[in-house]
């Protein structure tokens, strides 16, 4: 990587991300891009006021993220390499154990996580990684979002932007599918707790951010509460009922690290 800190526009993430989308395809490898920059990805006409939002101040993003299939792992490192793409050696040595890679470019560095994303908590992407292109679907989009427990600023502002951009439906195309993220949810009381906490933290904050007009808070917020509708109605395993009346008195998510490898 480079070593001076070189803020790179948004358009080089966009370019590469999908570059590298297509490339893999061609191959017969599956990656899909996730994060704030699959949001920008789906929302071209929100550019803007993802910018004005000032996510990360100045840089819009510093990385690219991407969810791939475990069972293409070693073809996948290939891959990378091929494209100027290293594996630190500090853990080389692991990699087999290891349910992320962290590759390093000349510019910017990659992200690249293998079938679940498991942090806070976990969201399995092996029969969902080929209904979006070239991006997770926005559904898991918002899991990945809301998942958080300690959910930063940047986190919340994305998921405005996303909301703001497409509507909550029925469908995985171009919408946030409700009923997937309800019977997700409805399985699993700690992470229905972490993502409706979270989506109530969001619509609350939407009073604060003045680049907002008041017809984005209505549609944000108007969107954050359908999709609540179809959470809350959603009938709950005997499991959730279980661990809901525990509640919060036991820890109900797993503690993520901070360090990068």
């Amino acid at each position: 990587m480079s070593k001076e800190k070189e803020i790179l526009p948004p358009e080089f993430f966009v370019e590469e991300s999908k570059r590298l989308v297509d490339e893999a395809q061609e191959e017969g490898l599956i990656i899909r891009i996730m994060g704030a920059l699959a949001i920008w990805h789906h929302s071209p006409e929100y550019h803007d006021l993802h910018r004005r939002l000032g996510r990360l101040g100045e840089q819009v993003f510093t990385d690219i993220d991407f969810m791939a299939l475990n069972k293409q792992r070693k073809q996948l490192v290939k891959f990378f390499e091929k494209r100027g793409y290293t594996i630190p050696l500090t853990y080389r040595l692991h990699l087999a154990q290891l349910n992320r890679y962290i590759l390093t470019g000349e510019k910017i560095y990659i992200d690249l996580f293998f079938d679940k994303l498991d942090m806070c908590h976990c969201i399995d992407f092996r029969k969902r990684l080929t209904l979006d292109y070239p991006t997770i679907t926005l559904a898991d989009i918002v899991l990945e979002k809301m998942q958080i427990v300690e959910i930063t600023e940047k986190d919340i502002k994305d998921t405005m932007v996303l909301l703001r951009a497409h509507d909550v439906g029925e469908t995985d195309k171009e919408m946030v599918n409700g009923p997937y993220i309800a019977k997700l949810l409805a399985k699993d009381w700690g992470f229905w707790y972490t993502v409706t906490t979270n989506l109530d933290k969001v619509k609350k904050l939407l009073s604060v951010y003045d680049v907002l007009t008041d017809e984005d808070r209505r549609i944000i917020a108007s969107r954050i509460d359908k999709l609540r509708e179809y959470i809350d109605r959603e009938p709950k395993t005997m499991g959730w009922k279980m661990r809901a009346k525990i509640g919060t008195k036991k820890k109900w998510y797993k503690e993520v690290g901070k360090q990068r490898y």
